[in-house]
């Protein structure tokens, strides 16, 4: 007779200790390949972030609300990769596939908080775009220090006890059956999975969760975009209009690849299901997004450009008076 032990079942009275993901077991002769892949993303979302980051705070004239938005989202992309591929490289470098039942629910409030952020995070900066196309003359008094930054602060706190509360009432499910998460990573759809009993109010309850941390913020960039691009029309100009929207069509592709995969992962319908396609969705927002966003950014942003040549004279001269 299964006996629930610490949030599991199990049929000989042991609980489980640990969750073993299997994302990689149809292609065990990738594994070196897959290394190295992961690693040069894993080491170009590092450094494109953190130079971004050190662009950011170096130059006196990237010191503006947009920027300090982009900064945030850098230390968020760090974070990000950081909590999901230093432990995929682990597992293919070693072949221990396990992961402590502690840290798996680990491993899922960090990914959801850190996801949640980078919604409303992404949100924010939309606002600040709105303004300053909408409202050029009024940008410095609706978009001031204490306004930007409570922006920030609100977008990294809004989430930070729901999510745990929440995460916490997922691993209490009784779970039995196979340990084998068939994902790369403790996502919440894999990990469901493996509950045991009705989870339909679970299954509620991650929609509900979804619905206020993934469309209620796009609804807010939905909003700003289609002020922003009815202003861009009204504008005289061919030059104008295109000058101003290279202003924000770097923002809005990362969006698009943001939101695109997170949506397709967390609000897809219950009975659509492609083959490995949770993993290919959850590859897209948590590794090639934030490695992305770097070059996003700065391929077509002059300002980054400037700051950049900046900061590389500088060392060059510094280097050659040393």
């Amino acid at each position: 007779r299964p006996e629930r032990m610490g949030g599991m079942i199990t049929g000989n009275h042991t609980p489980w200790t640990h969750f073993i993901l299997v994302g990689f077991a149809d292609h065990p002769e990738l594994r070196r390949v897959l290394f190295v892949v992961f690693l040069f993303c894993y080491l170009f979302t590092l450094t494109g972030n953190f130079l971004l980051i050190l662009l950011t705070v170096a130059d006196a004239a990237l010191h503006t609300p947009m920027y300090f938005f982009l900064r945030n989202l850098s230390f968020l992309e760090i974070s990000y990769t950081s909590v999901t591929l230093p432990k995929i490289l682990a597992t293919l470098l070693s072949e221990k596939e396990d992961i402590s039942f502690l840290g798996c629910a680990t491993q899922m409030y960090f990914l959801l908080f850190l996801g949640g952020t980078e919604c409303y995070l992404l949100a924010a900066m939309a606002y600040d775009r709105y303004v300053a196309i909408c409202h050029p003359l009024r940008y410095p008094l609706l978009m001031n220090r204490r306004v930007y930054t409570g922006l920030a602060a609100a977008s990294w706190l809004t989430n930070l006890l729901v999510l745990m509360g929440h995460v916490a009432a997922i691993f209490t499910l009784p779970f039995c059956g196979s340990k084998e998460i068939n994902h790369f990573f403790c996502d919440l759809p894999p990990v469901v999975k493996l509950a045991c009993g009705d989870t339909h109010g679970t299954e509620i309850a991650i929609l509900l969760v979804a619905l206020f941390f993934v469309l209620l913020p796009f609804a807010l960039i939905l909003a700003s975009y289609m002020r922003i691009i009815t202003t861009i029309l009204g504008m005289p100009s061919a030059e104008g209009r295109q000058k101003t929207f290279s202003t924000c069509s770097a923002h809005l592709l990362g969006v698009t690849l943001f939101y695109g995969a997170a949506c397709a992962m967390y609000l897809k319908p219950k009975a659509s299901h492609l083959p490995h396609g949770d993993k290919v969705f959850a590859l897209l927002y948590s590794v090639v997004t934030p490695m992305l966003n770097p070059l996003i950014y700065s391929l077509r942003n002059k300002e980054v450009k400037e700051a950049l040549r900046r900061l590389t004279q500088k060392v060059c001269s510094g280097t050659q008076g040393f």
